[in-house]
């Protein structure tokens, strides 16, 4: 049973990612090409988060409580899981610019749907986290947190680009992102009847995690590394978030 502790630190946790949905309205007075270059550092920054957690974080805990071949085969599962959810927006994405404008585009409501389902294992991952340790919660939080900052502002102009006003978009991406708070309590309340799901919940976010580095964020990288000065500098920024995880690591 999870202690109140746990609940506490992951709600709060889970509120502060749901509230980073309202991003978007910051960047409504920012160009476009300045948003790409302060993102790309934010995704170099991400990507290390996500990997660093993933190894230094989630699976020395996992890889202790349950054997290696389980664990081998939830994060297996993680990969295929997010790899699966990628799947089916891309789709989205790729029949959006066969849609008339002047309406709310079906790709818009498509997109609510896929980020509600990613939110959802944002919030099991969360919560999973912090069952295993609140130090392995707080730095799956931070991790989250970078990711979802470039990951939201991509889906507050995919909701503009579909006919919502920037007061509905903001509004309905707030609604998705709460599918978070949904996933973690079911995850909390699961630890009633399910033994050590912690162990295998955390495994399918280490998968989510490489995954999500691996295939979404350092090939992005490499599409805006035509500087070799810029380049150093998404080095820079990998290696700190990387840094950042072994550091909470040491402080534990």
């Amino acid at each position: 049973m999870a202690l109140p502790q746990i609940w506490l630190y992951t709600i709060l946790s889970v509120i502060l990612v749901s509230l980073i949905s309202l991003i978007g309205i910051f960047t409504l007075s920012l160009k476009t090409e300045k948003i790409k270059k302060i993102l790309i550092y934010i995704i170099s920054l991400s990507a290390g988060t996500l990997l660093g957690d993933a190894f230094f974080h989630l699976l020395p805990e996992t890889i202790e409580s349950t054997k290696i071949f389980t664990a081998s085969l939830f994060i297996l599962v993680g990969i295929t899981l997010f790899f699966f959810l990628e799947k089916i927006i891309h789709w989205q994405h790729c029949h959006a610019h066969m849609l008339e404008k002047n309406h709310i585009h079906p790709f818009a409501y498509t997109n609510l749907v896929g980020d509600a389902i990613h939110n959802f294992l944002d919030g099991i991952i969360i919560a999973a986290s912090y069952l295993v340790s609140i130090p392995a919660g707080i730095a799956t939080t931070i991790a989250v947190v970078l990711h979802e900052i470039p990951q939201e502002i991509g889906d507050f102009g995919v909701l503009l680009q579909g006919g919502f006003s920037k007061s509905k978009a903001l509004t309905v991406n707030f609604l998705s992102a709460l599918a978070a708070l949904l996933g973690a309590i079911v995850t909390l309340m699961a630890t009633n009847t399910i033994q050590n799901i912690e162990f295998y919940l955390t495994g399918i976010a280490i998968g989510g995690f490489i995954y999500i580095a691996g295939s979404d964020l350092i090939p992005e990288i490499h599409k805006h590394s035509e500087k070799i000065s810029k380049s150093i500098f998404q080095i820079f920024f990998f290696l700190a978030g990387i840094a950042i995880m072994l550091l909470l690591l040491l402080l534990e």
